[in-house]
């Protein structure tokens, strides 16, 4: 079965073509960060109105540069939640009519659920039971992973997210809208140690997450650093960044840790934009064999939203007999354990 994806949760419109057989067909993916950039954020009714511009090309162009018709197209799945509910409606909206006008089974796809599954469309994929540690955007969780739909959540962010407290931290230190990637660059070039920042909520039991008090951390040394300057210079930005990515990556490898010993297992995925940073797929290669497990991550045109997640997503349930019925479906807040088996 080849399956068109269309993911549309945000500022990104990813369309994408998935074949069970095949693998990978195509993808497209046109990003919105220089609309948003002006704004320092994302304003969601200019975000809804570039997807209605552009989803449709991208569908056309992805079609094209698979080499296939469109009658050759047996399923269709969008992203139904959770995300803008705008953005959402732009992708649920096409991608319900397209398989009604097509006559193929549709599927509205959980955006994290597509994330998790994302190393699945590396050679090398992982096997299932395993511990995903999900990092995208307002997420931060940690699930156990049986399979398909079958998903237990042992922690997640309290407030912050760990992508949030990235932008957030970018902002703080003057750099480029989004802020998350331009911290890490900026960490290569900062010297660990000179910022010692708290690893939250690794002083005590369990596995949620909490990252604004380390913004907070962040925020008062920048005030301090700047003094009556006002103003950072190039080494302080850089090793401010530096302790701050080593705080967050240090947190995370804590929790995963005990998400492994918590559940016995000996495989990590680790999924969404954060997941692309080296430093934290270093460390974490230095957790999992503390426990003698394997790490497993997709590329980093993958981990970012992407159509090609929601097209495979979409495809494992359509396979498995799995459909939407007429009504469309957006869901800005939506949680992955109620999501159903396959």
């Amino acid at each position: 079965m080849i399956v068109l994806g269309i993911e549309t949760s945000c500022d990104e419109t990813g369309v994408a073509l998935y074949d069970s057989e095949r693998g990978l067909l195509a993808d497209c993916l046109y990003s919105q960060i220089e609309i948003h950039a002006q704004y320092g954020g994302v304003i969601p009714e200019l975000a809804s109105r570039d997807h209605v511009r552009k989803t449709v090309p991208l569908i056309k162009e992805v079609i094209a540069k698979a080499g296939i018709e469109q009658s050759d197209i047996g399923g269709v799945a969008y992203t139904a939640g959770p995300g803008l509910v705008g953005a959402l409606l732009v992708g649920a909206s096409i991608g319900r009519s397209l398989g009604m006008g097509w006559d193929v089974p549709t599927i509205g796809v959980h955006h994290m659920e597509g994330h998790l599954l994302a190393p699945m469309l590396e050679d090398e994929a992982p096997l299932f039971p395993f511990v995903a540690l999900l990092v995208s955007g307002g997420h931060t969780q940690l699930v156990e992973v049986e399979g398909i739909g079958r998903y237990v959540l042992l922690g997640e962010s309290l407030d912050d997210a760990a992508g949030e407290a990235f932008d957030k931290v970018g902002k703080m230190l003057g750099l480029p809208y989004p802020g998350g990637p331009h911290v890490a660059k900026l960490a290569v070039e900062g010297e660990s140690g000179k910022f010692t920042f708290p690893r939250p909520m690794t002083n005590r039991p369990g596995l949620d997450f909490s990252f604004s008090g380390l913004k907070t951390a962040v925020r008062t040394a920048i005030a301090k650093e700047a003094g009556t300057q006002g103003t950072l210079n190039d080494r302080q930005r850089a090793d401010i960044a530096r302790g701050f990515e080593d705080a967050v990556v240090a947190t995370l490898a804590i929790k995963c840790g005990r998400a492994l010993a918590h559940t016995g297992m000996h495989t990590l995925i680790i999924a969404g934009g954060v997941s692309a940073n080296l430093q934290l797929r270093e460390v974490l290669e230095k957790t999992v064999a503390k426990f003698d497990a394997k790490l497993f991550y997709a590329k980093p045109r993958f981990c970012t939203d992407n159509g090609a997640m929601i097209a495979y997503a979409g495809c494992q349930r359509l396979l498995a007999g799995q459909e939407d019925d007429l009504e469309i479906r957006a869901q800005p807040r939506w949680s992955l354990e109620a999501l159903p088996a396959i």
